[in-house]
């Protein structure tokens, strides 16, 4: 049921469509479909049937008189034949449909309704292996109807995925601005700055000292001599001098 949850959209409370060969078969290996059926689906059921089975099972005769007991307890769904009544089979293959809309599971031990109902895409269908209720693989006609929608899937995604693309892109062009004509730039004014004097960072005291020392510099001043001090200097050089000799 799992391939029919994710392909086909089944879900719980699954409907089943249960015929009379059913029922006859649940009687003869006595099965109690009331308890056997949920345990092996694992989830709460609608077991259905439509007046069209009951009114057939009903005109077989005593025979099948355990069968109708079985059929009574099941909810009688609305088929649409309650004027006209049609056989079993061609009543619940004429509720499947082409797609099965319905979303129903057949439940029967007719081969010949079984065998169209898997023609029919997405259609569960279960039958009575002695005692053990058996729900049938999905038919190549369901897997086939999958595969190609999920192809068809894929390819609408692809397709949605590049018309956004191309819708964005001419978004963009359309808002960038048209490029202008190139001006000539002016100087870096990074490059016109004066530069600065190194200082030796490496040796302060070394910067101290030169910056003390040329502050003294500074502060000395020049001192005049008067010019007769000059004059007399000046004549005592040209003065000879006189050597003493020893007694």
């Amino acid at each position: 049921m799992q391939f029919f949850k994710n392909n086909y959209g089944f879900r719980v409370p699954y409907q089943l469509l249960i015929d009379g060969t059913f029922c006859l078969a649940a009687l003869k290996e006595q099965v109690q479909l009331a308890e056997q059926l949920p345990k092996y689906f694992d989830c709460e059921l609608k077991m259905l049937t439509t007046q069209c089975v009951f009114l057939e099972v009903e005109k077989l005769g005593p025979g099948l008189y355990g069968a109708l007991q079985i059929i009574k307890r099941f909810n009688v769904h609305k088929c649409g034949h309650e004027k006209n009544p049609i056989g079993a089979s061609q009543c619940l293959l004429s509720m499947l449909g082409s797609n099965n809309p319905g979303r129903y599971v057949i439940v029967s031990q007719d081969p010949a309704l079984r065998d169209s109902a898997r023609k029919v895409p997405g259609t569960p269908i279960m039958y009575l292996h002695y005692k053990a209720p058996t729900l049938e693989k999905p038919s190549d006609y369901s897997v086939d109807k999958a595969n190609d929608d999920a192809k068809r899937i894929e390819t609408r995604g692809i397709d949605r995925l590049r018309s956004l693309k191309e819708k964005e892109i001419g978004e963009e062009s359309s808002i960038q601005k048209p490029r202008g004509k190139k001006r000539a730039k002016g100087p870096n004014p990074l490059s016109c700055m004066k530069k600065k004097k190194k200082t030796n960072a490496s040796n302060p005291a070394k910067t101290n000292s030169d910056q003390s020392a040329s502050s003294e510099k500074k502060k000395r001043k020049r001192v005049r001599i008067a010019q007769h001090v000059k004059e007399e200097l000046a004549a005592r050089q040209k003065l000879p001098q006189t050597t003493t000799s020893p007694n």
